[in-house]
Order: structure tokens, then C-alpha cells, then sequence
């Protein structure tokens, strides 16, 4: 296993110390786990897309904006 180093604030790292019975390395690699299977799932879920990253942008941009209204509507 290779090892790297991982910055945080001090503010999260004095949290941190306050659970030190928990395994902060093995939680970081869950995450990096988790959201690396996210990414592969992303990449071949657009790998045919024929929209251009700006495009793409744009719809995201579009969907967020009538996600915000619908919310605060309620």
C-alpha cells in the first residue's frame, strides 16, 4: 500500500482528535473509494453524450435553478 499525505484545516484536525478511536485513514479511503466509483459511474453514463461540456454546464445551471424554486415553493 502506498501512503500520501492529506491536508485539512485545523479546526476539522482538533475535531478530528476528539474521536480518536476512529481509523481517519480508513475513513479517507472509503471516500476516496465511494467517489471514485461515482466518477466511473458519471464516465459511463455520458461516454456517448454528444453535449459539449458547455452545454452540459448550461443544463446543470437550468435544472439547479427550477430545483431551487420548486424547493422554496414549498
Amino acid at each position: 500500500m502506498v501512503s500520501i499525505t492529506l491536508s485539512v484545516p485545523e479546526e476539522m484536525k482538533h475535531e478530528m482528535d476528539n474521536f480518536q478511536d476512529i481509523n481517519w485513514s480508513a475513513v479517507a479511503r472509503q471516500a476516496i473509494k465511494n467517489k471514485l466509483a461515482m466518477l466511473e459511474k458519471f464516465k459511463e453514463f455520458t461516454k456517448d453524450s454528444t453535449l459539449t461540456e458547455e452545454e452540459a454546464l448550461e443544463l446543470g445551471r437550468q435544472v439547479s435553478e427550477k430545483a431551487m424554486k420548486k424547493h422554496k415553493a414549498r
